[in-house]
């Protein structure tokens, strides 16, 4: 019986390289699963917006009365 499972991927944070999902290194080293190599070559950019986008939204709340 084959897996037929779509590849994932993985950012690794520690060495900047991204994995598939057959080759994956320690959990405390990985950003992901990410669809596409690209999307996850893009990790810290997109982990850096939405961090970004969250703290905005923080701050317009935190000022509501």
């Amino acid at each position: 019986m084959s897996d037929t499972s779509p590849v994932q991927y993985w950012y690794n944070t520690k060495t900047g390289e991204v994995e598939e999902s057959r080759d994956r290194s320690s959990w405390s080293h990985r950003m992901g699963p990410y669809p596409t190599r690209e999307a996850a070559h893009g990790a810290l950019d997109s982990a850096q917006h939405r961090n970004e986008e969250w703290e905005r939204e923080d701050t317009d709340w935190r000022g509501r009365d």
